[in-house]
């Protein structure tokens, strides 16, 4: 099961995401490297939010990713919600 996590961003973010960027890569790598985050990036034209697809049994994964996500910690994200996606093709999905 997939799991949409949205941000919502400040409207400098780019310039301001400068200092915390390898943080948040590097909590974003581990999530990858134990197979929770699946694709991740931020919104471009214009740079106003960024989209992280989860894989897990529960929203909790994405939740708890957010909560802890240094970009969150540090106000860069001014809004985050999770949205069950319902994926019928590509990896983990379930076909109808």
């Amino acid at each position: 099961m997939h799991f949409i996590l949205f941000y919502d961003v400040v409207d400098d973010y780019v310039a301001r995401r400068v200092q915390y960027r390898n943080l948040h890569l590097e909590y974003v790598s581990k999530a990858y490297d134990r197979g929770d985050l699946v694709l991740a990036g931020a919104l471009s034209d214009p740079v106003d939010g960024a989209v992280l697809v989860f894989r897990g049994a529960s929203p909790k994964v994405a939740e708890e990713f957010a909560k802890s996500d240094p970009y969150v910690i540090n106000g860069l994200v001014t809004a985050w919600r999770v949205r069950k996606w319902m994926t019928v093709i590509g990896d983990s999905s379930k076909p109808p």
